[in-house]
C-alpha cells in the first residue's frame, strides 16, 4: 500500500522542522532563549522545504486535485460551462 503524497509531505516537512529546533536546543543559548531557537527552526525548515521537498510538494498537489477531475464532466471546457451559466 502506497502512503498519500499529502502525508509523506506533511512528515517531512515537520522533520524539516524537528531535526533543526533540536540540534539548536542542543546549544547553551538557546536552551534559555527557546522561542528564539523555534524561530530559527522554522526558518531553516522553510529554506530546506523550498530546495528539496519540490517532488513531494507536486505529488501531493497533484494528488489532492485528482478528486476534481473525476467530478468534472467529460467534454465540458470552462467557455460552455459559462455561457450554460449565463443562458447565451
Amino acid at each position: 500500500m502506497k502512503a498519500r503524497p499529502a502525508i509523506v509531505y506533511s512528515v517531512l516537512r515537520v522533520l524539516a522542522f524537528l531535526v533543526p529546533f533540536a540540534i539548536l536546543m542542543l546549544l547553551p543559548v538557546f536552551q534559555e532563549l527557546y522561542w528564539l531557537a523555534a524561530i530559527f527552526a522554522a526558518l531553516i525548515g522553510l529554506s530546506l522545504s523550498i530546495l528539496f521537498l519540490r517532488r513531494p510538494l507536486a505529488e501531493a498537489t497533484a494528488d489532492l486535485g485528482k478528486p476534481r477531475e473525476l467530478r468534472r464532466p467529460l467534454g465540458a471546457d470552462d467557455a460552455e460551462a459559462e455561457d450554460a451559466a449565463s443562458g447565451d
